[in-house]
């Protein structure tokens, strides 16, 4: 039952706010909640929970409190950190976790995480997973059964392609004025600045990068570059609904009141909300990717061609949507290909950039893709067209 129901919320933003509120009046009474982020002035207008009062202070801490202030014999319980710092211990002693989060690799993390989690021999060991998502006046709600439904790394080419470049792009060969951009801020703001954070809301920090990013696209004939670009790409601008958030929160909540209380079927598995012309939202039942590389358990295929490049492949594996690997590092037979740290390795397997993949990697072998982004280790079976 509800009452009895141990629920865990990740993220405490837009969102997460609805999320909270939502589970609480529908009568959950152990809720826990994580959110690394404090509380920004320009938060205020969407994320109801916050007043002025509570600027500069920690979501999640924030939010509980103002729960447990309005609806009495809920216990609201804040961690103001990252997911990663909860080992798998901690995820076990949950019943649902309800994902409220606008980051693709914390949502591709905590995924994979209560995949592998799954014991077949402990039913209690299968932690529902619902995911929460909004896009301007879009949205999405699904409910993830780990090992069972489709996960979210399956849903990934279902997402906006990301504004992601190879780091070898973005310092050797740039061909876009977002390439600039991004070579001004992840390679030219800490070479020159040191240990200073760059600070997205600080019109100066954008204003530097606007000057450095026009300079290097003078000297590669580059145009494009302004300073709305240079803002939209540092910060990737999407715009926040609170009528969208309210939607896909109440979503949420309701597949976590069914699955909760057997009242009524879940969902199965993906609901979609457009609100961009007029209000249409559908439902549908996503499919388990063979090739997925968490619940999948097959090797990804890559076809590509005979001159590819490691470089080009890099370049590949950036862009690729159902991938989605920033700055990625590549071995084969536990020896490296290319690897983009430390910089002593770096160094050494640099010349490796310009050569045929097909030159290392035999026809129908299997390398190793790893990145930050990915919580995982890819597999990736090569074979040229």
């Amino acid at each position: 039952m509800r009452e009895n129901c141990k629920i865990l919320v990740i993220g405490a933003g837009g969102l997460g706010c609805e999320i909270l509120a939502n589970l609480a009046l529908s009568g959950f009474k152990d809720i826990h909640v994580i959110d690394m982020d404090t509380i920004d002035i320009s938060n205020l207008n969407r994320q109801f929970l916050f007043r002025p009062k509570d600027v500069g202070q920690p979501k999640a801490t924030v939010a509980a409190a103002y729960v447990m202030n309005r609806v009495p014999g809920c216990k609201v319980t804040p961690y103001f950190g990252k997911i990663q710092d909860k080992d798998e211990d901690y995820y076990m002693q949950f019943n649902l976790v309800i994902c409220g989060l606008d980051s693709v690799e914390a949502r591709r993390w905590i995924n994979a995480t209560l995949f592998n989690m799954v014991d077949p021999d402990v039913p209690e060991s299968l932690k529902p997973l619902i995911d929460g998502g909004t896009e301007g006046f879009k949205g999405q709600a699904r409910v993830i059964l780990p090992t069972v439904s489709s996960c979210y790394e399956c849903s990934l080419d279902m997402l906006n392609k990301p504004t992601a470049f190879p780091i070898c792009t973005i310092a050797n060969t740039p061909r876009l004025p977002e390439h600039c951009i991004e070579w001004a801020s992840v390679l030219e703001w800490p070479k020159v600045k040191g240990d200073l954070k760059l600070d997205t809301d600080d019109p100066n920090h954008i204003n530097w990068l606007y000057e450095i990013a026009s300079a290097r696209a003078r000297e590669f004939k580059i145009e494009g570059v302004t300073w709305s670009l240079t803002q939209g790409v540092v910060k990737n601008i999407i715009p926040a609904i609170a009528s969208t958030n309210a939607i896909i929160a109440a979503s949420c909540c309701t597949e976590a009141l069914k699955i909760a209380t057997n009242s009524a079927p879940y969902l199965d598995n993906y609901f979609m909300l457009i609100g961009t012309d007029g209000i249409y939202s559908y439902t549908f039942q996503h499919e388990k990717k063979p090739d997925c590389p968490v619940c999948g358990g097959a090797s990804k295929l890559a076809s590509i061609p005979k001159d590819f490049t490691v470089e080009q492949l890099i370049e590949w594996l950036t862009e690729k949507q159902d991938i989605q690997a920033k700055r990625p590092s590549l071995s084969y037979a536990n020896r490296p290909i290319y690897f983009q740290a430390p910089p002593s390795l770096e160094a050494s397997t640099r010349p490796n950039l310009e050569k045929p993949v097909s030159d290392i990697v035999p026809y129908g072998h299997e390398l190793t893709v790893t990145s930050a982004t990915l919580p995982f280790n890819l597999t990736l079976k090569v074979e040229y067209i």
